[in-house]
């Protein structure tokens, strides 16, 4: 028994497939939600298709953590998966992962675990390059490492109703939740058998606007106080 909170503005190109592949996992108790900012394209009528439950956050309100909050607050169980609407599992064993290391018989010590993201055969060659060196083939456990990534991921929403999602920074807030996570004792497992495909990458080729944005979070974060 998972749940699984996906974030989506106008990604009708993606989120049938992201739910397809969702439909056909082993673990078949599986509860949607998806958390949708103000879409304009076909992605509520899919979604909808589907039987997802579908909150809504508008452009106004919208930062990353808030959205997260938003759907966690909204999911049946404790093992909550993060997922992005434009990535799609690889395989039917990527709900098991979550629950082997998230569910009643995980580890306690694990705040959180993400997974490994595949490029596409036309996923540019920068971000194929970025994929590959960044998600390994070993499986990694973090103690002093924040390393965080809300594409492909999941979280217990038992420590989460004590320590949401930071809704004032404007990005990387999966990093800054990891930071104070692993100074509160917990631990991060990196496991590259939870796979997604993920079309354009973690750094989004040569957007250099989106890129100065995130470095300049990623400082913050660094010279913070956890």
């Amino acid at each position: 028994m998972i749940s699984v909170v996906l974030r989506a503005k106008n990604e009708a190109a993606w989120i049938g497939r992201c739910l397809t592949a969702l439909k056909h996992q082993r673990v078949k108790d599986i509860d949607v939600i998806l958390v949708d900012n103000d879409s304009t394209d076909d992605t509520l009528p899919i979604a909808e298709a589907y039987g997802v439950n579908i909150q809504y956050i508008s452009r106004a309100e919208f930062s990353y953590g808030r959205a997260l909050n938003i759907g966690i607050a909204a999911a049946k169980y404790d093992t909550v998966a993060l997922i992005s609407s434009h990535c799609v599992p690889v395989d039917e064993l990527w709900a098991d992962y979550l629950l082997a290391h998230l569910g009643p018989n995980g580890d306690p010590k694990l705040c959180g675990i993400y997974g490994r993201q595949e490029p596409l055969p036309d996923t540019s060659a920068i971000d194929r390059r970025d994929l590959w060196t960044t998600f390994r083939d070993e499986r990694v456990r973090q103690r002093r490492d924040y390393f965080f990534h809300n594409a492909n991921s999941g979280i217990r929403k038992s420590i989460w109703d004590e320590h949401p999602f930071d809704e004032e920074i404007r990005g990387v807030e999966d990093r800054e939740w990891g930071k104070r996570m692993i100074a509160l004792g917990h631990e991060i497992l990196y496991e590259p058998g939870l796979r997604v495909y993920h079309h354009h990458g973690i750094h989004q080729g040569r957007d250099e606007g989106r890129a100065k944005r995130v470095a300049e979070v990623i400082d913050y974060i660094r010279t913070s106080a956890p």
